[in-house]
């Protein structure tokens, strides 16, 4: 009721990890390990942290997508309202003054909406499954960038939802190909045959904010 109110007619989704630094805190958390495996995986996620800057861009990219002619607002950008990639999310549509949807959730380390959701958009979720429905109730686009469990649940439940049918297919845009192609290996489930070839034009790998935005509206400009 409250998105209706505000006139939000679809959202652009963004997931990714609660974990990855801004660029501007990535060197503290190398310099704040203690042993070489802690300086590693620091390492990683000083890499990632680049990412943070560019879910800031693309949720610029949508934020400045002009209402339509019932002056309803599409690709609003909506984030699970917490820290690191959401928080960058959230921080891109805040930099051009427009209204952002932070769905947050009671965790033990992840509690507090970040300062960039606007107040009147900020939701507190109990269930996850209830979250989830409402992050692709209004999507037209999602945007998953490196993360892990909670990001992996959330990517493959989108992916099998189009896959089956339940839900109408929207670009699904993959940031870091080369982080995907470690973690996941999407041509070994073809070549068990778990999933068709045809599975992976679900997935678009991009690794700037351009790339993405210029994927979303190639698609909906394409007659369907």
């Amino acid at each position: 009721m409250l998105l209706e109110e505000a006139g939000i007619a679809s959202t652009f989704v963004f997931y990714g990890s609660a974990r990855i630094p801004a660029p501007d805190k990535a060197d503290a958390l190398v310099d704040a390990a203690k042993t070489d495996t802690q300086r590693a995986i620091a390492n990683r996620l000083k890499a990632n942290s680049k990412y943070y800057d560019e879910a800031r861009k693309l949720a610029r990219l949508a934020s400045a997508t002009p209402k339509s002619a019932d002056g309803k607002k599409h690709f609003v950008v909506c984030s699970g309202g917490g820290p690191s990639i959401m928080e960058a999310a959230n921080r891109g549509a805040h930099d051009l003054g427009a209204d952002t949807i932070g769905l947050n959730i009671v965790l033990p380390h992840e509690q507090a909406p970040n300062d960039y959701v606007t107040p009147d958009l900020s939701f507190q979720f109990h269930y996850f499954a209830l979250r989830k429905m409402h992050f692709l109730m209004r999507a037209r686009a999602v945007a998953v960038f490196p993360g892990g469990f909670g990001t992996f649940d959330e990517m493959f439940e989108l992916l099998t939802l189009m896959q089956t049918g339940k839900t109408t297919v929207m670009p699904v845009l993959l940031f870091g190909k080369e982080f995907w192609n470690r973690v996941v290996n999407f041509d070994a489930l073809v070549e068990e045959g778990v999933i068709s070839p045809t599975d992976l034009d679900l997935i678009h790998f991009v690794e700037t904010a351009e790339e993405a935005w210029a994927i979303v509206q190639l698609f909906y400009a394409a007659p369907r």
